[in-house]
């Protein structure tokens, strides 16, 4: 599984190394992988969840997503985690937004109506920090992460959330247009991570052509996936 907006420059299994690139990134404006809007299919798919007004929305590795606005312009209470505050500081300046800060531990909070940023490393995050999640909306966390430090992201993931807690998943793979593989087909890296502690529902998926910009991309089409998981049944 790939995502071709998530930079992608390390793959040991250190979390440390991965941190100091993402801050780096920020801090040299190299940030293509940024999405000026919202997320397309979000607003198509989101309501399917049937999730409660006043939801707690859990966002990891948040960036300024523009997600988050639109989020909480239903009504959710958005929780979002970000490494960089520069990222942090971009989102609230960029969309005007009154902020106020706290330290909390290790982290700084910023919190604007019923969005919050916690500011600081995802791995050192706690739950009764955090308090209770209803929904995970991962747009591009995962894929934001070395292939090696996924599983620490999930088991991580894992501690902060109870067992009623749904991940609203969206991935983007870039696919080779000769490839046999089916476009209806849940990701096997998705199953790898995920299926020993969620039930995988694939709700929707769609292809398009790649911009051939760059030669690396010629012969390729993306593939948009919406993903639903939804903790297993604990064995009477």
């Amino acid at each position: 599984m790939t995502d071709q907006q998530a930079p992608q420059e390390s793959t040991g299994t250190d979390k440390r190394q991965d941190n100091v690139l993402w801050l780096q990134l920020w801090k040299d404006q190299r940030t293509d992988f940024h999405q000026q809007q919202v997320s397309p299919l979000l607003p198509r798919f989101w309501n399917n969840q049937t999730v409660a007004k006043n939801a707690r929305v859990l966002v990891p590795l948040c960036g300024k997503s523009q997600d988050m606005l639109w989020l909480a312009a239903r009504g959710h209470r958005v929780i979002g985690v970000e490494l960089s505050p520069l990222a942090v500081k971009a989102f609230f300046s960029e969309n005007n937004l009154k902020v106020k800060k706290s330290r909390v531990g290790n982290f700084t909070c910023w919190q604007s109506g019923l969005i919050t940023i916690w500011c600081g490393d995802f791995f050192s995050l706690q739950k009764h920090q955090l308090g209770k999640v209803d929904i995970v909306f991962d747009r591009a966390a995962l894929t934001a992460l070395s292939g090696a430090i996924r599983q620490q992201y999930i088991g991580q993931l894992c501690q902060l959330i109870g067992i009623n807690c749904q991940i609203f998943l969206l991935t983007v793979e870039d696919i080779d247009n000769h490839s046999q593989q089916s476009p209806d087909m849940i990701d096997s890296e998705i199953t790898a991570l995920y299926a020993g502690q969620f039930d995988i529902s694939l709700m929707h998926t769609e292809s398009a052509c790649v911009p051939e910009t760059h030669p690396q991309t010629a012969g390729f089409h993306t593939e948009s996936k919406v993903y639903r998981l939804t903790y297993k049944p604990v064995p009477a």
